[in-house]
């Protein structure tokens, strides 16, 4: 589970840049587009390596794990439903949280919003990296950690509770509002997937609110 929490590949992924040059922040001190684009997606090419590979290992099928049974045109149909539905449940809660905790808005800028005010052409590359390494990556990693919890550490509430609180820390440069509504995402994903046993919903609906948010910034939402 360790191996594949993207600690460790991100800090090997991030040190191998290091050494071709690739540095984390531009000279103006703003995130590197190209750094987390390139981060990204050989993390998430990385990662399902090693999932496909210990999956086996203990005698799965990740593909089994991923896809499911159901048909796949009606867990796409269902993700795309479940979009707006993730969009005014995350703009209900963060506008309660500034509301009623306003101090724990704290991150007045998110610094990921500059990798999508470039132009067109950035705003793309990071939909890209929003897409695969959010809607795709997250979620495949996700399902495969729910398994590991489902059958060794205490059950899926616990991985559902782990892993959203996991998430939301992951975000926590974008500030604690912002780990309480992406923890809440998780979570809701992580039952979807449970419903439904198949990854294609989440992705769909994780991918299709990534791409919501990455256009809103671009278009100077606030």
């Amino acid at each position: 589970m360790l191996l594949c929490s993207s600690l460790p590949t991100q800090i090997l992924i991030a040190w191998i840049l290091g050494v071709l040059g690739i540095a984390p922040r531009t000279p103006d001190d703003q995130l590197s587009l190209t750094f987390v684009l390139t981060l990204s997606l050989a993390d998430t090419a990385l990662l399902i390596v090693l999932m496909v590979v210990l999956a086996r290992a203990h005698g799965d099928s990740a593909w089994l794990l991923w896809r499911g049974h159901r048909p796949a045109i009606g867990e796409v149909t269902v993700g795309l439903l479940l979009v707006p539905i993730a969009v005014l449940g995350v703009g209900v809660l963060i506008g309660t949280i500034r509301e009623l905790a306003p101090w724990m808005h704290n991150v007045p800028e998110n610094p990921l919003e500059s990798l999508a005010t470039g132009g067109p052409g950035a705003a793309a590359l990071f939909g890209v990296v929003a897409i695969v390494a959010g809607g795709i990556r997250e979620e495949l990693q996700r399902a495969f950690l729910l398994q590991r919890f489902e059958r060794h550490l205490g059950g899926t509430t616990v991985g559902v509770v782990v892993l959203s609180a996991a998430f939301g820390l992951g975000h926590v440069v974008q500030g604690w509002d912002a780990v309480i509504a992406t923890g809440a995402l998780g979570a809701f994903w992580a039952v979807v997937y449970l419903r439904r046993r198949s990854s294609i919903a989440p992705i769909v609906s994780h991918a299709g609110f990534n791409s919501i948010e990455v256009l809103r910034v671009a278009i100077g939402g606030s």
